[in-house]
């Protein structure tokens, strides 16, 4: 077991990463003062393979337990399903004494730490992710939110977790395709921020393809470690944080022109990445040779490098909708060579040119 502490004043709260660990949710709960009612907010199939694990620890640690589905898949991450979640919620009978447990990947995360965020104006919850992309980066930190039909995650808050409880275990169930889109966002800390790390997985390819849980579990670490490290100096956002949103501009938008339907958040980001090194060699930040060596780690954990040819003006409007669009422009995060990055703020129509993407009128 591993322990990592988010230090944020009155909002610290401990990361916990080892295996086999999910029959302790419900003691480690208790510990904490959250032992009267829990709702776990959870997908079909997550519930399935580990519903009842959680379940039964929470109950045995003396907890009412209420279960909660919600639909599997980015498109269902929005007002209409969370809507449904409140009604649970209320027809279960939680109170501000009661706690929500997010059970999943990075949609339910990000869904169910919104609910708890806004019910009864906020209400504990814990976050157990199951997918490599949760346990490296949405469990920790404290974004939550849902998507609009303009944009992915418009509709959110900043809002902790008391604990992250990471499993390693529950990799071994991870589709093939979930587990390498979760990399992208592993790889994302190595370019971003630390060479040392980057140069750790061009070592470990396929150690970690092994799935060997060793690796995996110094991987999930040093990845929260970062994170931790980043969201401690800046929990909102207001400065180093966007570092976090490399390859995201990008990738969102080709996550939202796509209907959420031909890529899963991780491959949208390893295309982003791709595109943001990219530019960031037309603006001077880094060499040829550096792009290639990113992509070449992207392609290496069988990741997609080819963007797809998009529409102009839905690319466009996409962008401006970015979270990060202030007054039509956008902060858009480059990689300094490999290990730090640059910010540079520019229009829609210069990303787009920088990008060289291939677009249709």
């Amino acid at each position: 077991m591993s322990v990592l502490t988010v230090k944020l004043a009155d909002n610290s709260y401990d990361i916990l990463i080892g295996c086999g660990e999910l029959p302790s949710i419900g003691s480690r709960c208790a510990a904490m003062g959250l032992a009267s009612r829990a709702a776990v907010i959870t997908n079909p199939t997550v519930n399935a393979l580990y519903g009842e694990v959680v379940r039964r620890s929470l109950a045995e640690a003396g907890c009412a337990v209420t279960v909660i589905e919600i639909p599997d898949g980015e498109v269902y991450k929005n007002a209409e399903t969370l809507s449904h979640v409140y009604d649970a919620l209320i027809e279960s009978g939680l109170d501000r004494k009661s706690f929500i447990v997010a059970l999943g990947g990075g949609v339910v995360g990000d869904l169910a730490g919104f609910a708890a965020a806004t019910y009864l104006r906020g209400i504990p919850f814990v976050q157990v992710p199951t997918t490599l992309l949760a346990q490296v980066d949405s469990s920790v930190g404290g974004k939550t939110a849902i998507d609009h039909p303009r944009g992915k995650n418009l509709i959110g808050a900043f809002y902790q977790p008391r604990l992250v409880l990471i499993d390693v275990d529950t990799l071994a169930t991870l589709p093939e395709r979930e587990f390498r889109a979760g990399l992208a966002e592993v790889i994302k800390y190595g370019v971003a921020i630390d060479l040392p790390f980057f140069e750790f997985l061009e070592q470990h390819v396929d150690t970690i393809m092994s799935m060997d849980k060793d690796c995996l579990s110094t991987m999930i670490r040093r990845c929260c470690q970062i994170k931790a490290q980043v969201v401690e100096q800046d929990e909102k956002e207001s400065g180093l944080r966007a570092v976090l949103n490399y390859g995201h501009t990008l990738g969102h938008a080709f996550e939202m022109l796509s209907g959420y339907s031909e890529f899963v958040h991780g491959e949208a980001v390893a295309l982003g990445m791709v595109l943001a090194a990219r530019i960031s060699v037309e603006l001077g930040h880094c060499s040829v040779a550096d792009t290639e060596r990113i992509a070449s780690l992207i392609a290496r954990f069988k990741l997609r490098t080819q963007p797809p040819v998009v529409d102009r003006q839905g690319l466009l409007s996409a962008l401006l909708a970015d979270k990060k669009s202030k007054g039509g422009t956008i902060s858009y995060i480059c990689n300094l060579g490999i290990g730090n990055f640059a910010v540079e703020h520019l229009l829609p129509e210069e990303l787009l040119t920088l990008s060289r993407l291939e677009v249709y009128p």
